[in-house]
């Protein structure tokens, strides 16, 4: 499924999952899918991915060297529409992770994250806003791990229960709370 069949398609969980949908909407008819490439430098697509092990008690997360946060795993489409091959690529290349399956391949999560302004590889990103789609994925905690220098320094399982001592950002405790609200809906069958 492409990107736009994906929104159109998306359940909300909450209030902000449907005002930000129609506002995706709005900006896929603007931008169509010029919203997949970078070069649009007002808002472009995300993809993220929710590493959860087998038994769902633990995370895999990442520490963003941009955000200094440790973080979910993820990146820009950079022009593929199926995003969930996007946090499927974006998680193994952020953390050496290579057997890594979508626990569903329905997106968990949609939101319209803001992206302060920063430097990358030497030049000036501009405040920008990100839409972004996750996804909950699934990895054996015992594959080896890895560092991506020019992306994150470190790279470390968390059990579940501690994903809020290490969030750090705010704006991001909001999206991981749906995440694990949708989650539970696993952990129950």
């Amino acid at each position: 499924m492409d990107f736009i069949d994906e929104i159109k398609n998306y359940q909300p969980v909450n209030e902000q999952e449907s005002v930000d949908k129609k506002i995706i909407l709005e900006l896929i008819d603007t931008y169509g899918e010029k919203l997949l490439i970078r070069k649009n430098l007002t808002v472009h697509v995300s993809s993220s991915g929710f590493i959860v092990n087998p038994t769902l008690t633990k995370t895999l997360v990442v520490y963003h060297n941009i955000y200094k946060a440790w973080t979910w795993t993820g990146g820009h489409a950079d022009g593929e529409g199926k995003l969930l091959n996007v946090a499927l690529r974006e998680a193994t290349e952020e953390t050496g992770v290579t057997k890594i399956k979508p626990l569903t391949e329905q997106a968990a999560v949609i939101d319209i994250l803001s992206v302060p302004a920063h430097i990358k590889h030497g030049n000036y990103v501009n405040t920008h806003l990100h839409i972004s789609v996750g996804y909950l994925l699934v990895a054996d905690e015992n594959q080896s791990i890895f560092i991506k220098p020019d992306e994150n320094s470190g790279v470390q399982w968390i059990e579940l229960s501690d994903l809020f001592k290490y969030c750090t950002e705010p704006e991001m405790a909001g999206v991981y709370q749906k995440l694990l609200n949708r989650l539970s809906k696993f952990q129950m069958c």
